[in-house]
């Protein structure tokens, strides 16, 4: 058992160092393969280990004693800007990234459980390097959690915490055009990346009887030092347009709380499940003063099982965290549109509907191979930008996620 908890952290810390992108906002809309191909359901249906971070208390539904899962997910993004600087399309070459997912799980005895993991949880960034219309934009924002759930339960009820330590990175760059397009080379911006520790944690219910799961959970927010990072890339931008002096002092950000419910019903191999979260982007620190709204995120799934072999689908949506600030009198907005201006170029938050597919494979009773497709449907936005044109976003996303079971 030490030898597999070992390896399983070794697998995670060589992995953790690899992007990761998002698609709620600045949060993957799932963690695991099982829950990725049911639309990013989790909250009331179990997935065994994989189920540490979206309800801890559902790690009671693992196969066997101990359960350990070692996933990756692939994740490719498309994000075209049009009409920041003139009629000119930019396309984002960060378009590939790669997502880890690990965990293990361990039944102590018929009321105790517990586990370890690390899992790629969001990120956000671009990269627009040579392309003067998108300001040379470079963004990259990563985090990456490391959690130990432990669950109890009783007659059906199960209760669940998990403490997460969050790694956390964020690098921003561009370079500073003048009014008429054409870049500046002294005008290059940018603090260098910025790297945290910070702490958190997730709590989870579930209560089971007569094929129907009921699960809630909430997750706290956690907030992280970034240094000058954003108020040196906005305050930059006050001196280079020659305006007054502006000091945004802003040192922190979070990621953001989230709460929700769930519910499942299992008869005869079928599962269908519908979750709904809340994520709390109006009260985290750097996205509150851009503008981002709170995100109502509903997904459905469904799962049909057997001994051998599963198929899941599932759908997903929330309307994008990144919406038009034009007309609502933001702080950072003395420069007309400022906040538009960074979302739609370096912090696109704004995929909304998702649609989902998966399905595991059993090679005997201890192994298993979960696989899971996403696609991020494209969504289109048209914000006005400092430059007081109206520019135009296009977002697509699509993914692949491979997971191997060993259940002992």
């Amino acid at each position: 058992m030490k030898r597999t908890i070992k390896l399983a952290v070794v697998a995670a810390l060589a992995l953790g160092t690899t992007s990761a992108f998002a698609t709620n906002g600045a949060t993957m809309i799932a963690v695991g393969a099982k829950s990725m191909g049911m639309g990013g359901t989790g909250i009331g249906v179990g997935h065994g280990a994989e189920s540490a971070l979206v309800n801890p208390a559902l790690i009671t539904t693992i196969k066997g004693n101990n359960e350990v899962s070692f996933g990756g997910t692939v994740f490719m993004p498309s994000i075209k800007v049009d009409g920041v600087m003139g009629a000119t399309e930019g396309d984002s070459s960060s378009d590939f990234f790669v997502i880890p997912s690990v965990s293990l799980a361990s039944k102590v005895n018929d009321n105790f459980y517990w586990g370890i993991g690390m899992w790629g949880t969001g990120g956000l960034g671009v990269d627009y390097r040579g392309d003067a219309a998108q300001m040379n934009m470079v963004t990259a924002l990563q985090t990456m959690q490391f959690g130990v759930p432990l669950a109890y339960t009783n007659s059906g009820f199960s209760i669940g915490v998990t403490p997460i330590v969050q790694y956390s990175s964020l690098d921003i760059n561009y370079v500073m055009p003048n009014m008429g397009g054409a870049p500046l080379d002294d005008q290059d911006i940018g603090a260098g990346a910025a790297q945290d520790i910070a702490l958190g944690y997730n709590i989870g219910l579930a209560y089971e009887t007569d094929g129907f799961t009921i699960g809630a959970v909430y997750k706290s927010e956690i907030k992280y030092n970034i240094d000058d990072v954003v108020s040196h890339s906005v305050n930059s931008m006050y001196a280079q347009m020659g305006m007054p002096a502006f000091n945004y002092d802003q040192d922190e950000m979070a990621t953001p709380a989230e709460y929700g419910i769930g519910i499942s019903y299992t008869t005869e191999g079928h599962t269908v499940a519908i979750d709904y979260k809340k994520i709390n982007w109006e009260d985290a620190e750097i996205y509150k003063d851009f503008g981002w709204e709170d995100q109502d995120v509903v997904a459905i799934g469904y799962e049909y099982a057997t001994d051998g072999w599963a198929v899941r689908a599932g759908y997903q949506y929330a309307k994008g965290a990144v919406q038009d600030n034009t007309g609502k009198n933001l702080h950072l907005d003395t420069i007309p549109n400022l906040t538009n201006t960074f979302n739609l170029i370096g912090f696109p938050g704004t995929q909304e509907s998702h649609i989902t597919l998966g399905g595991t494979y059993a090679f005997n009773e201890t192994l298993s191979l979960d696989l899971a497709a996403v696609f991020g449907l494209e969504n289109k936005e048209e914000f006005t930008v400092f430059t007081g044109a109206q520019a135009e976003q296009t977002h697509s996303e699509q993914s692949y996620s491979v997971q191997l079971n060993y259940a002992f």
